[in-house]
Order: C-alpha cells, then structure tokens, then sequence
C-alpha cells in the first residue's frame, strides 16, 4: 500500500509516501515500558525467551479480555464524586490488577505505573458511535465515566479529552439525529439513564473543562485534504494501485488548538508529536451488513465513506477494511465494548422492544478476539439469533479477513505508543478473560464476618 507506512510490530515500516518524511517527536513517557510489562510482552514481538528442554519456540501470550458483569443499572452513586462510573471503574481495576494500567506514570499505583496507556500531557480521542441515538449510539454515561477517570491523571492530566464521531453525515454529538428518517424525529435521546445527558452535554454541562472538548466530522466528510494542509479539517486518503486497500483518516483541529492528524500524530507546526492516543468505545448492536457491531466495525467508522466504496466495505471486503484501519492508521490503546444496552434487534437501539439491558463491560486491545467473545457470550444469548454467532459464515469470515491481514502485517506491538498486543485472534483457546462479577453477595447461610471481606473481593 502506497504511504500506508508499513506494518506494525518489528518489521521494517515501508518507505513514506512522497511529502510524508516528517520528523518525529517523543517524550521520555512515550518511550518508556516497564521491565514487567516487557517480559510479559516479549513473546508478542517474536522475542525467545529461555525454555524447557525440547521445545524450540514460546508459544504467544494469549489476548487478554477484561469482562465486568452485573454492573449497577444506577452506576453514579457517590455525591463526593458524581462522575464516578461504578462500572468504568470496575473494568479499570481490573485491568489494574493483571498489569494493564490505565496511567502512564512514575507513580506506581493500582492504575499507573511506566507502562501504563494514558500519559499526563495526552490528546486522547474517544470514538463513539454517534451516527444514531436511543440505544443505538454509544453510552454516554459510560464516557462519563471514563473521562473523569482521564481527568484524575496522578500526575496531574494537562492534555485534552475529545469525544469524537463520524456519522458519515448522519451523525450528531447532542444525539438528536434522524438518519434518512429511521426515527421519525428530530428529539434528543441519548443513551444514558437521563436521555437528556448527550455528548455535547458532557462537555458543555458535566465538565464544563477546557480539557474535555468534542469533534464531530460529519460536515467534513466530503472533505479531502493533502499531506502539506494542516490547517483544513477532512481527511487524507491513504491511496492504493489496485484500488483495494484505499481508505482514508480524519484531520481536524479541535478545541484546545491541537491539531490532529490521525495517522501521524499531533501536527506541532514543524513536526509530529506522538502523544496521541485512541480509545475505542462502541456500542454492542445487530447490524443488517456486518450482523454484528463492535470494535472492528466500529473503528472503520472512522474513515469518510465518500471516497465511493461504501457498499464494497459492508460487504465483500469489510474485515479487510476494518483491519486496515486497526493495523495501518491508528491502533486504540484499548477497546471498550459498551454492553449496557445492547440492541440486538436493530442497528438503531429503537423501538425499546428491540434492546435489552445487560449492564456489561468487556475490553482488549485484540479487537478480533473482543469481537469474537462479545457476540459469541453477549449478543447471540439474547435471541439466540444464528446470525449473531461468531461461527456464522458471513461473521467468521470478515474475522478472519481481519486477523488475517493485521497479523500479516507484523500485529499490533507498537509499545512506543502503549500497544502490548502481537498478533490478533479468534480461537478461543488463545484468549484469556477475566471477569469481576458486581452482582451483590448473598450467601444461603450467614458467614463470619472475618470471611465477609474475602468473600466480597
């Protein structure tokens, strides 16, 4: 692919594009992993390590999933800290406790350490599915929450927080949307206990924070920029011969005044800086192309489909597409599938007959194998929808097409930028899920109090 800047991992990257040698530019926190997360890694990256006698190669670490289940339907509870997420929080401790720390930082705590995802000075882009409302957009007290996790940085968060959606026209961030008419209506409705609470009213009412801002590129989607405009917003098209592997990125500057260029990184006037990180934050749904939304599909929204391959990407060619986007633009420090709501019936979260709450979390920075897990264990339950299995033929192989072509270009390591995952998976013998189970303890007899604390944890 022309200018696609090669393969992640430890090959080689492919010489730039004409107009694209721009230097780079690294702080000491987006060099840096810990000695842990290294060893545990390594085998990610083709590194052997020492082994029994008789065997020659490491078998790969496994993906690892992080599954929170029984979250509370009411999940703001603390009057001190209102925009604490009982969930959020829930799956970030998770995650702290296997390694997985959310901070990048020298203070090593239950969610930092040097090898965490989020440095202080970070733009961290939230994607959210913002094309639809109702239940069909992503939660918006899920982002709540994970903001205000954000925010409270232990070194003190000095970057910007932009929720972020591409709606392909269709879109809206104060979730008042009516594509082609599927509603009916102009309302708002977001997805969240209070319909009121959008993404717009996130920034302008919850925060009210000059670090937390929003971008919405639907009134640039059939905008096309070149590699020298750092000015315009719109999007650069990563451009292939055969026409196959053409997709493109968003470019726009937000509120704060940082410019962002996707691909490359935060444009600093003279060159890229990389503190630039993507969370990945979709919604859980049935789609009529894909059968099933998550984070694969929902991170090839991100690409303007005015470029005219709109039908060849929902069909013949959608895992491709979508690994295109994970493996070639910009890999997600982590996915979070939203599984509060989950619209199992339609791809709009509408009539309320069509969703059912499930009050889930589940994240992996392995897109394939989360993909794989939530519809297999979440979604397909529901109705028991043959569509909704991964295992169905048309799922399987847009998996397949996407495992494929991101572990034929080297995985995902990209530790420089706080990407630990190698190659992607949908055997399910090679994932590892871990699961924090918040549904209240009720024991049949009572139980020493010295045991309740254990029992609890």
């Amino acid at each position: 692919m022309a200018g696609d800047g090669g393969g992640r991992g430890l090959n080689p990257p492919a010489p730039p594009a004409l107009g694209e040698e721009v230097p780079m530019v690294r702080s000491f926190w987006h060099r840096r992993i810990g000695r842990r997360r290294f060893l545990a890694e390594s085998a990610a990256a083709g590194l052997l390590l020492s082994l029994p006698r008789g065997q020659t190669e490491a078998a790969p670490p496994p993906s690892i999933l992080y599954h929170v289940m029984n979250i509370p339907s009411h999940p703001f509870t603390s009057p001190s800290h209102p925009n604490e997420h009982a969930g959020v929080n829930a799956l970030l401790e998770l995650m702290g406790q296997h390694g997985d720390k959310l901070y990048r930082s020298e203070s090593v705590g239950p969610l930092s350490g040097p090898w965490g995802f989020i440095a202080a000075d970070d733009v961290v882009v939230i994607k959210v599915n913002a094309q639809w409302k109702y239940r069909g957009c992503t939660n918006s007290d899920v982002i709540r929450g994970l903001i205000q996790k954000i925010l409270d940085h232990p070194d003190g968060f000095s970057g910007e927080v932009v929720i972020f959606g591409n709606g392909q026209g269709w879109g809206s961030l104060n979730c008042d949307s009516d594509p082609d008419g599927h509603y009916g209506d102009t309302t708002q409705h977001a997805n969240a206990n209070d319909e009121s609470h959008s993404f717009l009213y996130l920034v302008d009412t919850v925060f009210r924070d000059s670090r937390v801002t929003a971008f919405l590129m639907d009134p640039h989607v059939g905008t096309f920029i070149g590699l020298g405009d750092h000015t315009s917003h719109g999007f650069r098209i990563i451009l292939d011969p055969s026409g196959r592997d053409t997709i493109s990125y968003p470019c726009f500057t937000t509120a704060g005044g940082r410019r962002v260029e996707l691909k490359q990184g935060i444009w600093t006037g003279t060159a890229y800086s990389q503190n630039l990180k993507l969370i990945n934050v979709p919604v859980l749904k049935h789609h009529w192309g894909a059968k099933v939304t998550a984070s694969l599909k929902h991170m090839y929204g991100i690409l303007s489909m005015r470029d005219g391959n709109y039908f060849r990407r929902h069909f013949d060619d959608l895992g491709r597409q979508c690994g295109l986007m994970m493996a070639t633009v910009k890999t997600p420090v982590l996915n979070i599938v939203d599984a509060i709501w989950v619209s199992h019936g339609s791809l709009f979260g509408y009539p309320p007959e069509t969703t059912t709450r499930v009050n889930q979390l589940l994240a992996s920075q392995d897109p394939v194998a989360l993909d794989y897990w939530a519809a297999k264990y979440i979604l397909y339950p529901i109705d028991k929808n043959p569509q909704h299995h991964p295992d169905f033929a048309g799922v399987d192989a847009w998996l397949t097409s996407a495992r494929d072509l991101i572990n034929a270009r080297g995985g995902l390591w990209d530790p420089d930028n706080a990407i630990y995952q190698g190659n992607v998976t949908k055997n399910e013998k090679s994932m590892l899920v871990r699961t924090r189970n918040m549904a209240p303890f009720r024991p049949i007899a009572p139980v020493p109090s010295f045991l309740e604390l254990l029992l609890h944890d």
